[in-house]
């Protein structure tokens, strides 16, 4: 299988009031294409330290990160936004949509900024809010929308760019039960296509709608295991 993205040795240490934060101590894993992989932690675990050097929206202070064969670890703040742009689509628990704009038109947000919204692409936008099951709501506001159909258009927008990962940020943690069921219903169905998709989550219930949990402690990989029912 091709890999969508390795990290080896991963480190990020932070200064806090004139101490050194330990927050990732050498974190090691690989995700293939078209896994559908959990991380989960308890509070202080390193797991938004890693959610964030994954998003590429920092940097670590020691070890490589390789994403579509490239090592991303040492790119500058430009570079890495480049890279955040082209290559990951993100998935936020409060949504981020744009209030001002359709479903259609949030979805165009990420080639908009890229310039690649041609008229192919203004098409695929819209094949991408049908197949999320909104087809019938493209010139609908985010305020006329449910939760759940916000989180699907956020879900939408995340495969604009035709990313190598989906990387969503307890993407139920906003929904009701019967609402979280019907986004995770959705993730499966998109990895069953063959996106991959690496979830954050401090739900037990949502981590095992996945393939495979990935645990963390203290800055490092506590457990790394298929999940049965995943």
């Amino acid at each position: 299988m091709k890999l969508a993205l390795h990290v080896e040795k991963l480190r990020k240490d932070y200064v806090l009031k004139g101490e050194t934060v330990h927050a990732l101590r050498g974190v090691t894993f690989e995700v293939q294409t078209g896994e559908y992989i959990a991380i989960m932690g308890p509070s202080g675990s390193g797991k938004s330290t890693l959610l964030n050097l994954l998003g590429c929206l920092d940097r670590p202070t020691a070890g490589s990160y390789v994403l579509g064969g490239r090592n991303v670890a040492q790119l500058d703040d430009n570079q890495l936004s480049d890279v955040r742009a082209a290559n990951i689509g993100f998935v936020f628990q409060s949504y981020n949509l744009i209030p001002q704009l359709t479903v259609v038109e949030n979805i165009e947000v990420p080639l908009y900024y890229q310039g690649r919204l041609d008229a192919a692409n203004r098409r695929r936008c819209r094949e991408l809010a049908r197949m999320v099951g909104l087809g019938d709501r493209l010139n609908h506001r985010p305020t006329e929308l449910s939760g759940g159909q916000q989180q699907r258009v956020a879900i939408a927008r995340s495969l604009a760019n035709d990313p190598y990962f989906i990387l969503a940020d307890e993407p139920t943690g906003n929904l009701d039960t019967a609402t979280s069921v019907e986004v995770l219903d959705l993730f499966q169905k998109l990895n069953a296509r063959g996106k991959t998709i690496v979830l954050v989550t401090h739900e037990n219930d949502v981590a095992a709608r996945c393939k495979r949990v990935l645990r963390l402690r203290d800055g490092l990989v506590e457990s790394d295991e298929l999940n049965r029912r995943g």
